[in-house]
């Protein structure tokens, strides 16, 4: 059952990552902006309530809320990516990363640990996931590699190019972001395994909430939120948006729905079937808006998420069976 909910929760965020990313790159420029206008709506959670009604102790709803305020704290990170590259680099890169984070801190902080054949579908799902994201099928030339690394994290013998400096916050924000969504799956895992579901979902959802009404507390970015708002001009963009919004809460609950069920590392490392539903998302609208999505889908490169591909479906044969 999870991982049916799992998959159908990454074919809508496909669809929502691409939406996402013409949002940032067209409509809205700033990562704190995009986050509360994500964030202000998880207030409306609370009519989940009416299927089950239920009062956290003060010890389960500090936890709820730290879930929510990390949450937030996470799409700040991932939307700060998401606008510096293409949909197809960054949406792989913190997928492969997750579930890696996410085996280590479950094995750590909630001692769960994968079978033989389970931990090889991991492997195989992982190796599939970076193979999608490799934009250079050229990786194995080390020395490449090496010298290409060389100028965008700097040598100790000098500064940084500045040319490269835009690649390094790249990288900082997607390592920043994979970590702290790893963090986020582990803790709210253990809060579904003493915490009904929806109760916790909600609940941890104020947080989310109440770290939104503490971005407006900063006045640079308070100014930057009003100050879009009133640029706001044709409800067509706000329909769009909250269209996008509604399909991401669905997706949302039943990725959570799918983690209280299963094994967190699992069900993050099936988020190749994700990158195979956003590169077919791209392939599809590429030839119509090849300005919009700027995606790069060379013969070479388009082989090898073929590969990729093949090892994602192999993974998850490997844990159906």
């Amino acid at each position: 059952m999870w991982l049916l909910v799992a998959v159908t929760s990454y074919f809508i965020n496909a669809g929502v990552y691409v939406a996402d990313k013409f949002l940032l790159s067209k409509k809205i420029h700033s990562s704190i902006i995009y986050a509360f206008f994500v964030g202000i709506w998880s207030v409306f959670n609370f009519v989940l309530l009416i299927f089950d009604p239920w009062l956290p102790t003060f010890h389960e709803l500090t936890l709820d809320l730290l879930a929510g305020g990390l949450f937030l704290l996470t799409l700040i990170f991932w939307y700060k990516a998401l606008h510096q590259s293409e949909a197809t680099r960054v949406v792989p890169i913190v997928g492969a990363l997750i579930p890696i984070f996410s085996f280590i801190l479950s094995y750590i902080f909630l001692g769960q640990v994968l079978g033989e054949r389970q931990f090889l579908a991991f492997i195989v799902l992982i190796i599939g996931g970076v193979l999608i994201s490799i934009k250079h099928t050229r990786f194995y030339y080390m020395r490449e590699v090496s010298e290409h690394f060389k100028k965008i994290f700097g040598n100790i013998f000098g500064p940084i190019h500045a040319q490269y400096r835009p690649t390094r916050r790249l990288i900082f924000n997607s390592l920043t972001s994979a970590l702290l969504f790893a963090a986020y799956y582990v803790l709210i895992k253990y809060i579904y395994t003493t915490q009904p579901f929806i109760g916790a979902f909600v609940w941890s959802r104020m947080g989310t909430f109440i770290g939104v009404l503490f971005i407006l507390f900063v006045p640079d970015w308070r100014k930057m939120i009003f100050n879009y708002q009133k640029g706001v001009k044709t409800p067509k963009n706000m329909s769009f948006f909250l269209g996008i919004r509604l399909l991401a809460a669905v997706a949302f609950i039943m990725l959570n729905w799918a983690i209280s069920l299963g094994n967190v590392a699992l069900i993050n490392s099936i988020q190749g079937t994700q990158y195979i539903f956003l590169l077919l998302i791209v392939v599809l609208l590429a030839r119509r808006f090849p300005k919009i999505l700027e995606e790069e889908l060379g013969g070479g490169v388009l082989m090898q998420k073929i590969i990729g591909t093949t090892l994602v479906v192999l993974g998850l044969y490997m844990l159906i069976t």
